[in-house]
């Protein structure tokens, strides 16, 4: 998986607003599970499209949906948790510490 996101790389969160807003990948889309069906337009169908969630459940259900309706998403297997364990880049809004777990 990329470590940059572009308009043609996208990582896609769909966790929950307090889950985003403890930590986040820098430059993810946020974009909340229940949220996907009424807002998936906003998402380009060019783009490689990465969908993560805290560990996999959630995301493995909404690239199945994004797959269904024209996309070609990919689960990010283990999900924030392991993106933080892996020592990846986290940000958080307002100046806090960014965490995961």
């Amino acid at each position: 998986m990329p470590t940059e996101f572009t308009d043609d790389v996208v990582l896609l969160d769909v966790r929950e607003p307090e889950e985003w807003e403890q930590g986040h990948a820098p430059g993810a889309v946020h974009i909340p599970m229940a949220d996907i069906p009424t807002r998936f337009a906003e998402l380009s169908n060019d783009a490689a499209l990465y969908v993560v969630c805290r560990q996999g459940g959630r995301s493995a259900r909404v690239v199945a949906y994004l797959n269904q309706v024209g996309f070609d998403a990919v689960n990010v297997d283990g999900g924030m948790v392991a993106w933080q364990m892996q020592g990846r880049p986290l940000t958080a809004d307002g100046g806090r510490e960014a965490t995961i777990f």
